[in-house]
């Protein structure tokens, strides 16, 4: 009978399909083409040809590696890399050359357009002013998941359709989409989530909900902790480019930063602007700790050692060597950074959201950050490419 169900009501709900947390920068995204990045090439070099990587900076990302490492020692062809890092000092950079050289070996990434250099952005976690009760100054509510929000994943009636799944509710016995963003927000509709906290500044929680994660400030000094913890269902659509459209922002000019400011100067335009992404995200409130946010895999996410990555082609937990510069800079940003998290706009083979970590200053790198980068993957020696993540295998 449910199958019969889906597959009446598929064309109209398969718009609001999604499958990953939003943690993305809030700035225009190229289109991509499908055809043009149908898949992402492992090529495998020898280290002895791949000196460029003694540029790169490892200490974080060989921190983000031991986390990592907690989900991946379970994992084929893992065990032994994982046990072999256990006895590195992570901040000791020449032994953890050697260890990488012992264990892994490089590949560099290429687009099936041809291209090896992708967009590379970057998030955060940000620091809100709120309440656990509402007030005249604490008025936007941080909701929890609502009850009614049914969730269905396709793959467990069609295989094909792995790691994608729907959202909607219950309408008498008809599954129609959920409620979007301006329902929500305008209280007409029959909405009625839990909140988890009201926070002071409307703009600020939108940008929470991108980010996918963040703290709330409370009166005594305290601070809740949310994370991601579902969506509405509806496809993340990026409010700068909605502003370039429209003739307000110039393209060049749009960032977190500008967009936060326009709609200081704009508030009459807010609500509408807001709108025009549908998308809305549910949280969760987690355990206070002065560890990273926790990402795709579970694990807390390291300031500049993780990305978000599309994990159709790039698997979560693979460690990679990126090469891109700092924010609005030339200066070279060099990283060992583990693919640990996942993003509503960070699509395609070569694309990289870099984690910044917590506060105003990572939000500011963040927000700026709009990079070209190249990637090259480390894979457990003896352990085959990944096949069937958009490599061709």
């Amino acid at each position: 009978m449910i199958r019969k169900l889906l597959v009446s009501i598929l064309p109209a709900l398969l718009a609001a399909c999604a499958t990953q947390s939003p943690t993305v920068s809030e700035k225009p995204q190229p289109d991509v083409t499908p055809a043009k990045v149908a898949q992402l090439i492992w090529q495998p070099l020898a280290w002895s040809a791949f000196a460029e990587w003694q540029g790169f900076d490892l200490s974080a990302g060989g921190q983000a590696l031991r986390t990592s490492c907690k989900a991946m020692a379970r994992k084929p062809g893992w065990r032994d890399a994982c046990e072999g890092l256990a006895s590195v000092a992570v901040n000791d950079d020449a032994a953890l050359r050697q260890y990488l050289r012992q264990y892994f070996r490089p590949y560099r990434l290429i687009s099936g357009d041809g291209s090896e250099s992708g967009l590379v952005t970057g998030y955060y976690e940000p620091m809100l002013q709120g309440s656990r009760k509402r007030s005249q100054r604490a008025a936007y509510p941080v909701y929890a998941v609502p009850d009614d929000l049914l969730v269905v994943e396709l793959a467990e009636l069609y295989p094909e359709l792995k790691g994608m799944r729907l959202r909607g509710r219950l309408e008498g016995r008809k599954v129609v989409p959920y409620y979007s963003r301006a329902d929500i927000d305008s209280g007409k509709a029959a909405f009625s989530g839990k909140v988890l906290a009201w926070v002071e500044d409307p703009v600020e929680l939108f940008f929470l909900q991108i980010q996918g994660s963040g703290r709330v400030r409370l009166p005594d000094g305290s601070f809740l902790r949310v994370g991601y913890a579902d969506q509405n269902g509806y496809p993340y659509k990026a409010i700068g480019k909605v502003l370039i459209e429209r003739g307000e922002l110039p393209a060049s000019k749009v960032s977190m930063q500008s967009i936060q400011g326009w709609a200081r100067d704009n508030p009459d335009k807010l609500q509408d602007l807001l709108n025009s992404n549908p998308s809305y995200v549910f949280f969760r409130e987690l355990p206070a700790s002065n560890d990273g946010p926790p990402g795709a895999q579970g694990l807390p996410l390291t300031a500049g050692g993780s990305i978000a990555v599309d994990p159709k082609f790039l698997p979560l937990g693979t460690p990679v060597l990126l090469a891109s510069s700092m924010p609005a800079s030339a200066t070279p940003l060099n990283r060992l950074v583990l693919a640990q998290d996942t993003g509503g706009a960070i699509r395609g083979p070569l694309r990289a959201d870099f984690f910044w970590g917590f506060g105003a200053e990572a939000g500011k790198q963040a927000g700026a950050m709009k990079q070209s980068g190249r990637m090259w993957a480390l894979w457990p020696v003896g352990l085959e490419p990944p096949s069937g993540v958009g490599n061709g295998g």
